[in-house]
């Protein structure tokens, strides 16, 4: 029977005028005269069509289903441009890893009202394994407190009227490593020194994260009446 599988196989890939120029089947030979021929008795007598052998042919162009291997886009199954394994392969690379992204607390150094400072989002990566998705930072700022880049990474962008940031890294982000974003603020003339502005927060996003209880970190900004040095007495 596997004989008439590959037979039958090999016939339904071949094109029409293909399979009238064949011969498949032909008339049984006569028998020698004076032969006797034996049937066994309720035995079921089987045609058995053997393809003729084509000399262009490969052996994915010959094989029937049950030997057929891995679908390629050259045998025109599935349409993918990949093997089975080829896909296979594709998929477990896009799949969320089994990471943990947090954010570390990091207060920005102090400034004066109208003066500078730089907010640094600090990222990590507790594990176990590499990132393997992009992941997102928001840096959202305090009242008085306005973004001004230039920023860090470059694909960085303030929004809301400068009040919040978004960055964008890429995976790869191996366990107990970490990332930061730098965001460079300006700080309203107008805010109260000495004092301090709350408010702002650092927040991380992931499709690979599998703990989200420590994605957000709060940080404050101390205003001080000024930052220049003492004069030297």
């Amino acid at each position: 029977m596997a004989a008439l599988t590959t037979g039958q196989a090999w016939a339904a890939d071949c094109t029409a005028e293909e399979q009238a120029a064949t011969p498949v089947a032909s008339a049984p030979a006569a028998e020698p005269v004076g032969a006797e021929v034996v049937e066994p008795v309720g035995a079921e007598v089987v045609e058995v069509v053997e393809p003729v052998a084509d000399p262009g042919a490969t052996e994915a162009d010959t094989a029937g289903p049950a030997t057929a291997g891995p679908a390629t886009a050259e045998s025109g199954a599935a349409g993918t441009g990949t093997t089975g394994t080829g896909a296979a392969e594709s998929a477990a690379a896009v799949r969320p890893s089994d990471s943990d992204l947090f954010v570390v607390r990091m207060d920005p150094d102090a400034a004066a009202p109208g003066g500078t400072t730089t907010v640094h989002a600090f990222i990590s990566n507790l594990g176990p394994d590499t990132t393997a998705s992009p992941f997102t930072v928001v840096v959202t700022l305090p009242a008085g407190v306005t973004a001004e880049g230039p920023y860090f990474p470059d694909n960085c962008y303030a929004f809301q009227e400068g009040h919040r940031v978004r960055c964008t890294f890429p995976a790869g982000l191996q366990p107990y490593r970490s990332a930061t974003a730098l965001v460079p603020v300006r700080l309203a003339a107008t805010v109260p020194a000495p004092g301090t502005l709350t408010g702002g927060w650092v927040a991380v996003r992931s499709s690979d994260d599998c703990n989200e209880e420590n994605n957000k970190q709060p940080f404050e900004i101390a205003v001080v009446e000024t930052t220049e040095p003492r004069p030297a007495v």
